[in-house]
């Protein structure tokens, strides 16, 4: 007895398509500084019995509804869910240091927040990306750049973060000879995007920016490591 044939005729799935569409729906596209001193907690597979906490940065609404939580991660502010790396650590919840209560979900308040502040600032599509939000830094977060050939890698303080329209997040650094007041402040003529002049941008807490720049050996070493690699490509 043969196969009845189907009478819904076939049909060619674009997955690159769909994945596309997947994709659109994570980026972000709000976002809230975390001031309360919220904490994101992690663990180090090659330290079983120890976890860390890492203060949040800020909180992230995506198109698809979900709020994430966002860290300084490497070469991006990451949402904290996406941490899942055996070697750099793994996303463990979110804490709150003060209460020491531990927590899988973002708090009511930053989500409320989150989408009264998307339904009021509602922008329209455009087919380039255009900016969307601004935010200050907050914790004194650094960036190790890295450019082409043998230049130096560079120190620099972070003042705030960009939030562009295809969800792209910028840090904002300052090109010092274009500094003509201080405190520098968002708006500045003298900030501009991190990967719009360096090919590489590493992201550093203030304590560990403090290391490398009283040349702490153990903090050099790791830091050789991890800049090795990225000139062996060149």
């Amino acid at each position: 007895m043969g196969i009845p044939l189907s009478p819904r005729p076939a049909q060619v799935i674009d997955l690159d398509a769909m994945r596309q569409r997947q994709q659109a729906r994570k980026r972000l596209i709000r976002l809230a500084p975390e001031l309360d001193g919220l904490e994101m907690v992690y663990h180090l597979p090659d330290e079983s019995d120890a976890y860390f906490g890492m203060p949040l940065l800020a909180w992230g609404l995506r198109e698809d509804g979900e709020v994430v939580g966002l860290v300084p991660w490497m070469e991006h502010l990451t949402p904290c869910q996406v941490l899942d790396d055996p070697e750099h650590g793994r996303f463990i919840g979110y804490r709150d240091p003060e209460t020491e209560e531990l927590f899988e979900l973002p708090p009511d308040h930053k989500v409320m927040e989150l989408e009264q502040a998307a339904a009021y600032f509602e922008y329209e599509t455009t087919d380039e990306p255009t900016l969307i939000q601004q935010l200050p830094d907050t914790q004194g977060t650094h960036a190790l750049c890295m450019d082409e050939g043998d230049a130096p890698w560079q120190l620099k303080q972070i003042f705030g973060w960009r939030l562009y329209s295809d969800g792209a997040v910028e840090a904002l650094l300052a090109d010092e000879h274009l500094v003509d007041s201080t405190p520098i402040l968002l708006g500045d003529a003298c900030l501009y995007p991190g990967h719009s002049r360096h090919r590489v941008v590493y992201f550093f807490q203030r304590q560990i920016a403090n290391r490398i720049r009283r040349e702490d050996p153990a903090t050099l070493e790791a830091l050789a490591l991890m800049v090795m690699p990225e000139s062996s490509e060149d």
